[in-house]
This record gives structure tokens, sequence and C-alpha cells, in this order.
């Protein structure tokens, strides 16, 4: 009778576990998934950027979608013993298993609407919404924008590695001085009614004498009628004039080239010409990282695995990542994946599904 007893104790239990297991898997399971796909997803906007700095194809696949079937498999039963001349034993015995085979679907991301919205200029509603919510205006501008009014941001960036370094100089100086205006809360930039259409206004606080210098060099550079304070956006250089800010927006195509100039690249791969060397001013090798790109933003390289990476990828035998300390960098990566999700990630080709059970 005991062990009877405890037999139904044991089945009581196995019950008991089988009533929790659906909420404890996805309490194992769920943070794994959701890592891993980031961590995918990450991977290979990571290694495109490096594909774009040697020239080479690039390719995105979309994970689909993740199903997965959780099982467990139990079973309690009674081992008996017979001793002759003593006393007969029954010991309990229960067994648990547990399984999870996921199938993973992945869908490419192609055809002529993905392409379409690769080349299309980004929208300046898109960069709007960036910079009231809490982005730095030198970072979505000095990314976004190739040219505002005759200054422009490395617009031969926008293609494979150029020859001939760039201009971006006093794109960086206006950078430098929106910024200040921005963490001193003097510049707005909205949205106003036009006729039948709203349009994007930035507006100046021109007279604020503590930061004057920073707003007469705003002035200057893009040179502004000191009269007016609110300017409209527009992206029309057939009719540049003293109360607009004529604006020129990249592609997502266009920003990741730019990005993808500062991958770093082992000396040999140069040596080799696998990649172009662009050539400064003074015949010297340009360096990147006085750009507005590359001022928050690199990409490094290692032989070996390094153990500081927040993102890595190995390509032509080395390793290519980005330092888990540089927060810049970061940041920039995570400001490309939500303008790639906003203007190219709701594209779906109509192409072939690869659907692949994990054993």
């Amino acid at each position: 009778m005991p062990s009877l007893f405890l037999i139904s104790a044991l089945t009581s239990l196995l019950s008991g576990c089988l009533a929790t297991f659906g909420p404890q898997a996805i309490e194992r399971t769920h943070p794994a998934y959701n890592e891993a796909i980031i961590a995918s997803i990450n991977e290979q906007m990571l290694q495109n950027l490096v594909r774009m700095r040697y020239r080479d194809v690039t390719f995105f696949l979309e994970i689909g979608s993740v199903t997965t079937s959780l099982s467990l498999q139990a079973s309690a039963g009674v081992d008996a013993a017979l001793n002759f001349g003593t006393r007969d034993s029954l010991s309990p015995g229960v067994g648990l298993g547990y399984a999870d085979n996921p199938t993973i679907s992945y869908t490419p991301l192609q055809g002529e609407n993905l392409l379409k919205s690769l080349l299309s200029p980004l929208q300046l509603e898109a960069i709007l919404v960036l910079t009231q919510s809490g982005w730095n205006i030198d970072r979505v501008f000095g990314l976004c924008f190739e040219r505002i009014n005759n200054l422009y941001n490395a617009p031969n960036a926008s293609g494979p590695t150029p020859q001939q370094e760039p201009d971006y100089e006093e794109f960086n100086h206006l950078l430098e001085s929106l910024s200040v205006l921005q963490k001193r809360q003097l510049i707005e930039i909205g949205t106003t009614q036009q006729h039948d259409s709203s349009g994007i206004t930035v507006r100046l606080v021109a007279d604020d004498v503590q930061h004057q210098q920073e707003i007469d060099r705003i002035y200057a550079l893009l040179q502004l009628d000191r009269g007016v304070k609110d300017f409209d956006l527009s992206t029309d250089f057939l009719e540049v004039n003293q109360t607009q800010w004529a604006v020129r927006t990249r592609s997502i195509s266009g920003l990741l080239y730019y990005l993808s100039q500062n991958v770093e690249t082992p000396e040999q791969h140069q040596v080799d010409g696998l990649v172009t060397i662009t050539t400064s001013k003074t015949g010297d090798i340009f360096d990147w990282t006085h750009t507005p790109a590359g001022r928050r933003f690199k990409i490094r390289t290692k032989a070996e695995r390094p153990d500081n990476a927040y993102i890595a990828t190995y390509y032509r035998g080395h390793w290519f990542y980005i330092e888990d300390t540089d927060l810049e960098s970061k940041s920039t990566f995570m400001l490309l994946r939500q303008l790639f999700d906003l203007q190219a990630g709701q594209t779906r080709a109509q192409g072939p599904t690869l659907t692949l059970p994990v054993r």
C-alpha cells in the first residue's frame, strides 16, 4: 500500500508539471529566440556594410517566421524486485523528457519595390520624426543630409569609395553649431500648414546673446537672411534663396555606402588592391574619421575574434566588429537600423521562402 500511495503522489506531481510546462517553456525559450534573432539581423547589417567597402554584392535575408513545437514526455512506473527468502520490494520510477523543435522560415528582401526603396531619398517626414524623438540633430543631419543650401556632406561618399577626398569641412561646422542650439533649445523643427498641404519648418531663436556666435555662424554658412527666423525645408535646388533650407537627403543605399567608408581594413588587403584608398588634397591617405559619419561610426578589424565586440562578423579571413564600449558607433548603428526598417524594411518581395526544420 505505501508503494501504491507513492505512485499516486508521483502521478499527481507529474500532472502539476504538465500544467506549468507551457508558461515555464515560454520563459526559457522566448528570451533566447529574441536575442538570437536580434544578433542575426545585426550581424547581417554589419556584414553588408563590410561587403560594400570591398565592393562585393550585398544581400538581405529576413527571418519570416519562427515556429516551435514544445513537448514534455513524462513516465511513471514501478520496478519490482523479488527476493527468495526475504521480503519483496517495489521501487517507483519517474522519467521526464523535454523537446523543442523549431522551424525557421527565411525570406529574401529583393525585387523592384525594395530597389526603389533603397535608392529613393529619405523622406523629410521621417527625418522630422527622428529629430523629435530624442535623436541629436547633428547625428541625424550628419548622416541623412547630403547637402544643405551650398554646404556639402561628402556627396561622393554615397556610392563606392571615391578616390578623392570629399567636401565636408564646412558641413561639420554647421553641425557643431546646430548641436549647441539644440542643447539650449534654440532651434525647433516642426510641421506647418501651407495652403492645402503641410510643410516642415526650421525655427531659429536668432536673438540669444549668449550663443550669438553660433547663431551668426549658421546664418553665414547657409547664407540666410538675418531678418528671417522661420525657414522652410525644401528639396528644390532650382530656387535656392535666403529664406529657406534647400536640402538633399541620402537614400538608404547612399547612407549604407557612406557608413561603409568607415570600415577599417587590414593593411594587406589595401596592398593587394582589394579596397579603394581615398587620397587627401595633400596627397596622403584620407582619414574618413574627420567626416560627419566618421565622427560617429567606426567598424574595426582583427585577425582574431575580438573579446570586446558588440557585433562581429567574419569576412575575407578577418573579423570586423563594433566595440561594445564605442557608444557613438552603437548609437549610429541603431539609427541606421531604424531608418532601414522605416524606409526599406516594410518591403516584402514575392520571392522564394526557405524553411528549415532545426534538429
